[in-house]
């Protein structure tokens, strides 16, 4: 089946792999980024299947024109891969304010909006499917990463709600959640807190040293990434949730494991706080 993909994020990364691998098994795809030029390459080299976009995806207007032009492109959009992100890295305390709301809307208003823009395309078709890259830090947050985790972890919730509502229409939806691969997360494009408090060093220094120390040596290929992507679009059966690597599975079992110990120490006081005589019904209906 020939598909067209609206891919964010394409200059680099899962985005840039997942642009290759679309456009190299013969599907049409829409590659966008703030920088066009990175796209040029790989816009002439596909020509006749690939359109690329300058997009600044926090952009309303430029968010609205850009799907306008992959319609008016191919007429259709059938998988939405919402790639498009940057991380940060410090202590909660030593960001400022704005750097709290560029961090959600990059990571979260504008994947929430990007999403927005294309459904009705795909609720008229009857089909689709919505890819959101967000984390296993969108499953689990560990000190130093509490800014990025927060905006992955709203996506994370805001996705599984729109599946349950967009499933009657034919449009399914996948979240992604990576662990360590060899992208640009701990680039220069990585937000630093504007101040570095000497409180915070014992938590965060070990944590910096992973993550820049380890660039460019992370076990993650974004081409296998892509592949696995591919894999879950053309699925009968796709999952609401793809974790990637070793490590973010590895990471995951963790995290259940200890809340399931913990909520199994702390049950008995969490039921008895209902009114005698009520029957508690499934929240949701």
């Amino acid at each position: 089946m020939h598909r067209v993909w609206f891919i964010t994020g394409a200059s680099s990364g899962f985005g840039r792999a997942l642009a290759e691998a679309v456009l190299t098994r013969g599907d049409s795809a829409v590659v966008s980024a703030r920088r066009k030029d990175a796209l040029d390459r790989l816009a002439i080299a596909h020509a006749q299947s690939a359109l690329a976009i300058g997009l600044d995806v926090t952009d309303a207007e430029a968010r609205s024109k850009a799907v306008e032009a992959a319609l008016a492109r191919f007429g259709r959009i059938d998988v939405l891969a919402n790639i498009a992100g940057r991380g940060s890295l410090g202590a909660a305390e030593e960001f400022e304010p704005e750097q709290l709301r560029d961090q959600m809307e990059v990571n979260f208003f504008a994947a929430a909006e990007m999403t927005r823009a294309v459904l009705p395309a795909m609720r008229a078709q009857r089909s689709g499917h919505i890819l959101q890259l967000t984390s296993i830090g969108g499953l689990v947050s560990i000190g130093g990463f509490g800014p990025y985790c927060a905006s992955k972890f709203a996506l994370e919730g805001w996705s599984e709600a729109l599946r349950d509502e967009v499933k009657p229409h034919g449009v399914r939806v996948t979240i992604v959640e990576p662990g360590a691969f060899r992208t640009e997360f701990a680039g220069p494009a990585n937000m630093r807190p504007a101040r570095r408090l000497d409180a915070y060093r014992p938590v965060i220094d070990p944590i910096e040293a992973y993550l820049y120390g380890g660039d460019g040596k992370q076990p993650g290929d974004p081409a296998k990434a892509a592949e696995a992507m591919i894999a879950v679009v053309e699925s009968d059966d796709p999952p609401l949730r793809l974790l990637l690597g070793a490590d973010a599975i590895g990471l995951l079992e963790q995290k259940q494991a200890a809340f399931s110990a913990e909520l199994a120490r702390w049950r008995q006081i969490g039921e008895a706080t209902g009114f005698k005589g009520v029957d508690a019904a499934p929240i949701g209906g």
